[in-house]
């Protein structure tokens, strides 16, 4: 069964699995302890920091192990912050940073603390400059991921890193999904990574502070890894992680040609044989394996159960998938379409003939999904008499306010408008996505009794 959510954790790499097993024979002891059993585990402990050091680009006492990726972002977040107290309490991140970093943003905001999300375009990145133009007096830290988890759109680090440094103000960079295939470029100051994201086993992170960055951690204080990750190093796991970064650091090159070729293939093969998608995030400045799109008049949810049917494992960004009900923040961030969508990440080693079984798969699967559940499979029909028509979707869910939207778009004329009324709030990005793949314009939104009145005018 072919596994395409390498973005969300990939599969354990041998190289991983033998160090691990090896690691459990030979580390299980106190490093911090002078006899011999416990100065082989630290020379294991030691090995392993210089090898992610090394991966990162920094120097192995800036570089501590965490018990996840979450808890490196949220022990950096909060570090710098409180190092930087006497400066501000201003935080800068971007709209489309992952939920650790959000949530870590809450807490600060909450705290007492101001944040300024910084927009994204459609492509997912930020303006460099609009990014700096967030920073002011009293800004203690930015934060600004590698690449995006959504979408695979890579950001301007570098540039940003270079905006931070002349306003003094240090920049975290949460790197989990591209530090596999590469170091980040830059003069970042605090960097995350989560080894699961790589094929190393999970409960294992990595935050590295760069000398001169002042921090200081928060919590109980803890006598190891620098005080900064409190507790007993999980040693095996550790080992295990870096010796796989390492491994996969090898394999990138090659990997990353071999995988961007079968991605370029997806994004050109689903818009070319499902009809009313949207492929979405940067088509060039973007990770090599991840790919997203996102599918018209699609119940998200259905749409993954019945590639999950065919032997595909995939993810989505869909309101349909979640358990709250709101559309992906990153699709939100964007203003793409956020029904249907489709998240495809290839793990290393992919075969092709997996991806061409997929390609096979895709449209059939997308148009059941659309026939079940009502949906156009047609240009709208010729005008009808002239009038504006109100479509009552309240209470139901996506898609089925577009599909609404779309079957009585072609009974107005051009001039006319269609007014939805719906509640669900993945209404408020879709409709807008849809007019604009439709070549509709989108009047606005207005008030209603319940939920909203979204407003189209048919322009052809």
């Amino acid at each position: 069964m072919p596994y395409f959510d390498a973005a969300s954790a990939a599969p354990l790499h041998p190289v991983a699995r033998q160090a691990l097993l090896a690691a459990l024979d030979e580390g299980w002891a106190d490093p911090a302890r002078l006899y011999r059993e416990g100065r082989r585990a630290r020379l294991l402990l030691d090995a392993a920091r210089e090898a992610a050091a090394d991966a990162v680009g920094c120097r192995p006492d800036e570089l501590v192990f965490t018990s996840s990726g979450t808890t490196a972002v949220h022990a950096g977040v909060a570090g710098a912050l409180s190092g930087r107290r006497r400066v501000g309490s201003h935080l800068a991140l971007s709209a489309v940073e992952h939920s650790s970093v959000l949530h870590a943003a809450a807490a600060h905001e909450a705290a007492g603390g101001t944040v300024t999300q910084v927009p994204v375009g459609r492509s997912g990145a930020v303006d460099p400059e609009g990014y700096a133009g967030a920073l002011r007096d009293g800004t203690a830290l930015a934060c600004l991921q590698s690449a995006n988890h959504e979408v695979g759109t890579e950001q301007p680090v570098a540039e940003v890193a270079a905006l931070c440094a002349e306003a003094g103000v240090p920049l975290l960079v949460d790197a989990a999904q591209s530090l596999g295939w590469g170091p980040v470029a830059g003069g970042w100051s605090l960097l995350t990574a989560s080894a699961h994201k790589w094929g190393g086993p999970a409960g294992v992170g990595l935050l590295a502070v760069r000398k001169g960055v002042r921090f200081a951690p928060q919590g109980p204080a803890g006598e190891r890894e620098s005080g900064r990750a409190p507790g007993f190093e999980n040693l095996p796991a550790i080992v295990a992680a870096a010796a796989s970064l390492r491994a996969v650091r090898d394999e990138a090159a090659a990997e990353a040609v071999r995988l961007r070729a079968m991605v370029d293939r997806i994004r050109t093969v689903v818009a070319e044989r499902v009809g009313d998608v949207e492929v979405v995030g940067d088509p060039e400045r973007r990770l090599p394996h991840l790919v997203t799109f996102s599918c018209l008049y699609v119940d998200g949810e259905t749409l993954l159960h019945e590639l999950d049917r065919h032997g595909f494992s995939v993810s989505s960004g869909s309101s349909c998938t979640s358990s709250t009900l709101e559309p992906s923040h990153v699709l939100k961030a964007m203003g793409v379409l956020s029904e249907g969508n489709v998240r495809v990440s290839l793990p290393m080693g992919t075969a092709e003939v997996d991806v061409d079984r997929f390609l096979e798969v895709v449209p059939g699967v997308v148009a059941e999904v659309r026939e079940r559940l009502g949906a156009p499979v047609s240009a709208p029909p010729s005008p009808a008499p002239a009038r504006s028509l109100v479509v009552d979707a309240l209470g139901r869910r996506c898609p089925i306010p577009v599909i609404e939207l779309a079957k009585v778009i072609g009974e107005v004329p051009v001039g006319a408008t269609v007014t939805v009324l719906a509640d669900d709030e993945a209404a408020r990005l879709d409709i807008p996505a849809w007019c604009e793949m439709r070549e509709q314009e989108y009047v606005g939104e207005e008030p209603a009794d319940r939920g909203s009145a979204y407003v189209v005018r048919r322009l052809s």
